[in-house]
């Protein structure tokens, strides 16, 4: 089975394909010659993620899913959610600055609860009508005071996933993709994609 991520992002990619397995190539855009800086406009991460899926579908015609994560610190009411990847704004994603922004803001909290929320949002082709199904995984967890670990990306080195003391920058990828939400919502979408009720 062959269906397109939705991402230029190569930890995302490898992340997906690990968790998926064998059983399902997953293609990048760059596989498919898509090279467009797809719009992520939509004020939550339900919209985003359907937003990236349908610009791929309707553009290649391909099954396409996308997905949006977000982390959502109790503290801050939420934020930065939906804007986490451009929490500390300017042009790219840079995970440096928006986690010193985070540490930044957090100084003196003692609540320090949050967690990672990620939807995956899947289009397919059916009776030749495209159908939307979207998935969601989480993770409870707490931010630490400062960077721990070398491994994974964005805010990994300060997320402390729940019955752990060791960020996910110290777990490694084993455990966090055993763990995260991006694997539980990943495999729920593996769990749709490979039953037999499609």
């Amino acid at each position: 089975m062959k269906i397109v991520f939705a991402t230029n992002n190569s930890h995302k990619l490898e992340e997906i394909r690990q968790i998926l397995g064998a059983g399902i190539e997953v293609l990048s855009l760059a596989d498919i010659g898509c090279h467009d800086d797809i719009p992520e406009t939509a004020p939550t991460l339900e919209g985003n993620a359907v937003m990236k899926a349908r610009y791929v579908y309707d553009r290649y015609g391909t099954p396409c899913f996308a997905d949006d994560t977000g982390l959502e610190v109790d503290a801050l009411d939420g934020a930065p959610g939906v804007y986490s990847a451009r929490y500390a704004g300017g042009k790219g994603h840079d995970s440096e600055a928006n986690m010193s922004k985070l540490l930044h803001e957090m100084e003196g909290m003692q609540d320090r609860r949050a967690r990672f929320r990620t939807v995956i949002a899947l289009i397919e082709r059916k009776d030749g009508l495209p159908v939307q199904h979207t998935f969601e995984g989480r993770i409870e967890g707490a931010i630490s005071h400062k960077r721990k670990g070398s491994s994974g990306f964005g805010y990994d080195p300060i997320f402390v996933p729940e019955g752990y003391e060791r960020s996910f920058a110290e777990l490694g990828s084993d455990i966090k993709n055993s763990i995260s939400h991006r694997a539980r919502a990943v495999a729920r979408l593996a769990e749709y994609l490979l039953s037999k009720d499609r």
